[in-house]
This record gives C-alpha cells, sequence and structure tokens, in this order.
C-alpha cells in the first residue's frame, strides 16, 4: 500500500514564496556577477542580510543553490535555472509574476462560484487590470511572447502547404512572435498581427529583428471587432483557451465572418485530441475564466461560429493544431 501523502508538506508555501522572493530579488543574477556574501548580496539586492539569509539556507536544503559555507552561497544546477529569462517573468513579485502568484488567493471564490474572482484580489477583471497597469502588461506581453515561450522557432502546416496562402492575419497575435516565425519560413506571405493598441505598439522591434517588417501590418483593435477581411488564413494561437464558451464562440465568428470564401482559420494550442481530457487546473482559469476544449467541444463551436474542421491532429513540430474553413 502506497504510504499517504504529508498533507502538511503539501500545503506548505515556504518553499514556493522564497523562490518568488529571490526571483523579485535579482539572487541568481547577483551571484553571476561574482557576489556569493549574503551580506553584499542583500545590499546588492536592497535586502535585510538575515532574513534573506534564512530564505537562502531553506532553498539550499531544498536543493536550490549551495551553502559553501555559513554565510556563504554558489548557484547550483537548479539556482541557475534563476537565470532563464523565461522562468523569472513568472517568478517576479514586480511583474505578471505577481499576478499570477496572488491569483491562486481566489481560488475559493472560484471553486464556489465557476467564475474567476481576480477582481477580489486586485480590485478589477485581468483584462482591465493590464489596461491601468501598463507595465504589467508590458511583463505579460513578454511573457506571451518570445521571452516567456522558447518555441516560436517551428513552422506549422496547414493542408496543401502555404503557397496557396497569401495573406494571414494573426488574432490576439501579441507582439507579434508567431507571425514573424510564420513570415520568415515562407517568404511570399503578407502578414497583418492584431492585438490592442497597447500590444502592436511594441511589435515593431520583432519584426525589424526578424528581418519581416517590409510584409507586416498592424490593426490596433479587439478581436471583438470586425477583423480585417478578405485574408487566406486567421491564426489564433493561444487565444481561445483565455476565453468562456461565448466569448471563444465570438472570436471564431470574427473570423468567419472576415475570412475569404474557403479561406482558413487555425488554431494551435487550447484544443486538445479527444480523449486527453482537459482537467486541469491552469492559472489562467482563475485569472480570466478561459479552459482548454477536446475537438468534439471545438467542434460543436466551431458550427456555430460558421466553420468545419477540415484537420486536426499532432505535426511534426509538436504543435497540435485544428485547421478550419469557411461554411
Amino acid at each position: 500500500m502506497a504510504e499517504a501523502p504529508n498533507l502538511w508538506e503539501m500545503c506548505d508555501l515556504c518553499t514556493p514564496w522564497c523562490l518568488h522572493t529571490v526571483a523579485t530579488l535579482r539572487i541568481a543574477q547577483h551571484m553571476e556577477a561574482g557576489i556569493t556574501e549574503i551580506g553584499e548580496l542583500a545590499r546588492a539586492a536592497g535586502s535585510n542580510a538575515e532574513m534573506l539569509g534564512r530564505v537562502m539556507v531553506h532553498l539550499a536544503r531544498k536543493g536550490v543553490f549551495e551553502r559553501t559555507e555559513p554565510g556563504r552561497f554558489a548557484l547550483n544546477g537548479a539556482a541557475r535555472g534563476l537565470l532563464d529569462p523565461a522562468l523569472l517573468i513568472g517568478l517576479d513579485l514586480n511583474g505578471i509574476g505577481g499576478r499570477m502568484a496572488y491569483a491562486w488567493g481566489t481560488l475559493p471564490s472560484y471553486v464556489r462560484t465557476g467564475k474567476p474572482a481576480y477582481h477580489e484580489a486586485f480590485g478589477m477583471p485581468f483584462w482591465e487590470d493590464l489596461d491601468a497597469h501598463p507595465d504589467i502588461a508590458a511583463s505579460f506581453d513578454a511573457m506571451i511572447g518570445r521571452t516567456g515561450h522558447q518555441d516560436f522557432d517551428r513552422d506549422v502546416s496547414v493542408t496543401g502547404g502555404w503557397e496557396a496562402v497569401r495573406t494571414v492575419v494573426d488574432v490576439g497575435g501579441g507582439t507579434g512572435a508567431t507571425l514573424a516565425v510564420v513570415l520568415g519560413f515562407h517568404r511570399h506571405v503578407r502578414g497583418i498581427l492584431v492585438d490592442l493598441p497597447r500590444t502592436v505598439a511594441r511589435s515593431a522591434e520583432t519584426f525589424q529583428a526578424a528581418g519581416v517588417a517590409d510584409r507586416v501590418t498592424t490593426a490596433a483593435q479587439s478581436f471583438f471587432d470586425p477583423l480585417p477581411g478578405g485574408a487566406d488564413l486567421y491564426l489564433l494561437r493561444g487565444v481561445l483557451n483565455d476565453w468562456d464558451d461565448p466569448e471563444a464562440l465570438a472570436i471564431l465568428k470574427r473570423c468567419a465572418e472576415a475570412a475569404r470564401p474557403g479561406g482558413r482559420v487555425v488554431v494551435l494550442k487550447g484544443v486538445l485530441p479527444d480523449g486527453s481530457g482537459s482537467d486541469g487546473l491552469p492559472i489562467s482559469m482563475l485569472m480570466v475564466g478561459g479552459k482548454d476544449r477536446t475537438v468534439s467541444e471545438f467542434r460543436e463551436i466551431a458550427r456555430q461560429a460558421g466553420l468545419e474542421i477540415v484537420a486536426a491532429g499532432q505535426q511534426p513540430s509538436g504543435y497540435f493544431v485544428v485547421e478550419c474553413r469557411t461554411v
């Protein structure tokens, strides 16, 4: 018989908050620069030496950092993970990482009502919070962009290939990391990035760095408004899983309305193979109330939007992709 889990250990929040704290204070970065003594680390991080020392000892006992002698620490393999910009975004309490961490305190309300209670912690719903706090919005854009995701260098396959595609609209594409990759793989394609004004304003650097700026235009708008029309393909990457069914349906309807006859809508992320289950508890559910859907669940929403699924499956790139056409 398996040993019963220790409930106190399971609910101990000490280690997670210690990790958030050292990430926020950039302790690993200071150590990488050669500062290893706790007093010097505390001065560099603007913190209390005694309390920082307690945090470091705790993490060293958990295998993060190495305590080389009393009052002195070193980076080990686990601690070097804190140097990763992608991980740092999710742990830094001063940015979107703080919103993600404190949002867990709203879980009881979410379980009682089935509705996100993000506003209980931050005074307003998530998207309004981003509008009110540009620094948090910039952190969020970085997290969903190239800094926070390392899988933007893979091509996406579509039925019949990309040869017949001349224009692609990246709906809710953030600062354009995915669109830049698509245009980099397919030099004959032109792109349109659709996202809110504060987000597309940060896209120029992405497109310039990828060498595709001459083939991109932007539409600074909500994807609940009419989309740029007549494109061959409308791309939704990690968008629909941020919304409940009514909003997901509205987004798909906008894509179907805008697509030329026979145009395609391609969905990356947020749709799961049938039978895989969608019973997890991602932080996005607490923050915005979204959810993943199986192919069968998605098929019904797509049908209501005027779309039919023509392909769905795992690609060599690793993406699970669902491709729809207008009907």
